[in-house]
């Protein structure tokens, strides 16, 4: 159930019926908005008393059942778009927010380079992979914690928020210290355990789409951090894995308008991930922003050649001041800043 009160009511009013409908049974989610506050009520209905005597609360604006399985990240629960804040950056807002850097953060000098191009570029994000994910135990893994204190010290140099993967549950925490959004990529889009730890750091996280799920799975899965008390969700479409081989995954830019539709949550693109070609990120970010995503998140590196991963996705500092130029017409046009 959906309870939303009624525009300018008091702290003490809020409470009060917070404390009602724990006492009717139900696990109350506060979700607080510009003009109103809105609560999600999460509990079966078939065991507990109906929330509809909330109706005759004055301070309540009205009750109302969610039929959707994923309850709190559903617009019905929240009908207006919500935003997400990472340091002073907004995602969610009239801005599209560029999040951009190297796939995995492999020296002192190369994310220092990288962070100070792309914020002169324009980007209010920085992004950077500590701990990789590598499909070969061969392959290079990341720094680890030597590659956390380097962001830090990027976001000390150029006041960029960072965000970087987190994969394992104990890591949790040191990531959060460093790190102002936490990601969970494409293999651990369903891990429920890893994404309730990360919703529990009390930083924002951005939830990557699975290889192959399906958009209600990946809403649910949201639904793990919201349901946590962590209501800054970001979802990123990253990418789906299909039978076509000319690119790495299949973007799947059709996602934008279906979670515009279906959730309040932010909606990020990574066509880095996406396509797994440099050569095609530029018209993908155009398309992105066209359909309505809030924010990009892109793969930047001073030498994609020498790159110690996914060098040919890596736009280089040159390709990405050029594609911040382009797309400015595209942000203007679909009404952004």
């Amino acid at each position: 159930m959906i309870i939303v009160l009624k525009p300018n009511v008091s702290s003490r009013e809020t409470a009060a019926v917070l404390k009602e409908i724990k006492r009717l049974g139900y696990r109350p989610h506060l979700m607080k908005g510009v003009a109103r506050s809105v609560i999600g009520a999460i509990g079966d209905e078939r065991s507990h008393q109906s929330l509809d005597v909330l109706r005759a609360w004055p301070q309540v604006e009205s009750v109302t059942p969610i039929q959707k399985r994923y309850k709190l990240v559903s617009r019905e629960a929240h009908p207006q778009n919500s935003t997400v804040r990472a340091r002073d950056v907004v995602i969610g807002g009239s801005r599209v927010v560029i999040m951009a850097g190297p796939c995995s953060v492999e020296s002192e000098r190369q994310i220092l380079e990288t962070a100070h191009a792309v914020r002169d570029a324009g980007a209010t994000v920085l992004r950077g992979g500590a701990f990789k994910p590598r499909t070969s135990p061969y392959e290079f893994q990341g720094l680890g914690e030597k590659g956390l204190k380097l962001l830090s010290k990027a976001r000390r140099e150029t006041g960029l928020p960072i965000i970087t993967e987190l994969l394992s549950e104990a890591h949790a925490d040191l990531v959060a210290e460093h790190a102002d959004i936490l990601q969970i990529g494409a293999r651990n889009a369903q891990n429920f355990q890893l994404i309730i730890a990360a919703a529990k750091t009390g930083k924002p996280v951005l939830l990557k789409r699975g290889l192959s799920m399906k958009i209600e799975e990946w809403l649910l899965a949201g639904e793990y951090v919201l349901s946590n008390r962590n209501s800054g969700l970001l979802f990123c479409e990253r990418g789906i894995r299909t039978f076509e081989t000319y690119t790495r995954n299949t973007l799947d830019l059709s996602a934008i308008p279906i979670l515009k539709q279906e959730s309040h949550c932010p909606v990020v693109i990574d066509p880095s991930q996406g396509a797994g070609r440099a050569d095609l990120v530029m018209s993908l970010s155009k398309g992105a922003i066209a359909m309505g995503a809030d924010a990009l998140l892109l793969e930047v590196h001073p030498n994609p050649k020498e790159a110690l991963s996914d060098s040919a996705q890596q736009l280089s500092l040159d390709g990405f001041r050029r594609l911040m130029a382009e797309l400015k017409p595209f942000i203007a046009a679909a009404g952004r800043e």
